[in-house]
């Protein structure tokens, strides 16, 4: 019976190492993981804030308009790295410190198994000892009654010591079994937090990182092209800017505008042909008075 129960506890026990023993392996693995995901971020972060100073350096280099977009670009990516720096301060801080806090206490639980299986490996050797001490049987019948009486204060020192290994046994196991039930408790509850902080703190750079690529796209459509082409040019030939812009500006003319300056030129001879038509009848009419005063007189 005694050793049914002891070998029931050891299998008891086996189960519990391997669960304790699975949780320091996959969690090692989580945290190493993570903690280059965090390396990586960090490293992006790094490349990014140089490509803001080279964007920076560029822009002002160039003409009014791109040097505008340019710097308000880099701006808006400046700010997202700001939010890629919070992301990386607090994945370390929620996802891989408590991942790597489990290596001191998967450390305390193999204690506590360590603790429950010298107990039992006792309690076992006591047991072995009583079972070998009930075994023992003299041949020489001169000396059955000195030796029944020593074997008996043998047996009864070992039952005395089994009983004592049991209990220890019975008290280290119930611990251990309360420890490993916390533990487990304890692992999926910091799992769900752990991968929880995880989305949630991806979510908001994310979030961030939408908004700001928005404005930086915005700032980038916002450059005038003709603009700073016309003040390329004008660097280029500075003496013929005022007839470069009058072509310009007659080319970027929509048809129905140049159409309506047409017919306003054409408005404009209409009426100066009315009026010399108008002044030559006038005359005609003098004329015809000053003959008809000459023929009276």
């Amino acid at each position: 019976m005694l050793r049914r129960t002891l070998e029931s506890r050891d299998a008891q026990t086996r189960q519990l190492q391997d669960a304790v023993t699975n949780v320091e392996k996959h969690f090692g693995e989580l945290c190493q993981i993570f903690a280059a995901y965090v390396r990586k971020t960090a490293r992006l972060r790094d490349k990014a804030d140089l490509l803001v100073n080279e964007i920076n350096m560029y822009a002002s280099t160039e003409t009014p308009n791109l040097k505008q977009g340019l710097k308000n670009f880099a701006d808006e990516f400046a700010k997202l790295q700001d939010y890629r720096q919070a992301e990386v301060e607090r994945l370390e801080a929620k996802v891989v410190e408590p991942l790597k806090a489990y290596g001191a206490i998967v450390k305390l639980k193999r204690d506590d198994l360590k603790a429950a299986l010298t107990a039992r490996n006792r309690e076992a050797k006591q047991l072995t000892q009583l079972e070998r001490t009930r075994q023992r049987n003299p041949s020489d019948r001169h000396v059955i009654v000195s030796f029944d009486f020593e074997l008996q204060k043998i047996f009864c020192k070992a039952e005395a010591e089994l009983h004592i290994a049991s209990t220890d046994v019975t008290r280290t196991t119930r611990h251990l079994e309360e420890t490993i039930d916390n533990f487990e408790k304890q692992k999926i509850k910091d799992i769900k937090n752990i991968f929880s902080e995880f989305i949630t703190i991806e979510m908001l750079f994310h979030g961030k990182a939408l908004e700001v690529y928005t404005a930086a796209y915005q700032n980038i459509q916002k450059i005038d092209e003709d603009e700073d082409l016309e003040v390329f040019r004008n660097s280029l030939y500075p003496l013929d800017y005022s007839s470069r812009l009058d072509i310009v500006k007659a080319n970027s003319k929509s048809p129905l505008q140049r159409s309506l300056s047409a017919k306003g030129v054409s408005g404009t001879g209409q009426v100066s042909t009315c009026r010399l038509k108008k002044d030559q009848h006038a005359e005609d009419d003098e004329d015809e008075e000053v003959d008809f005063t000459e023929e009276e007189n």
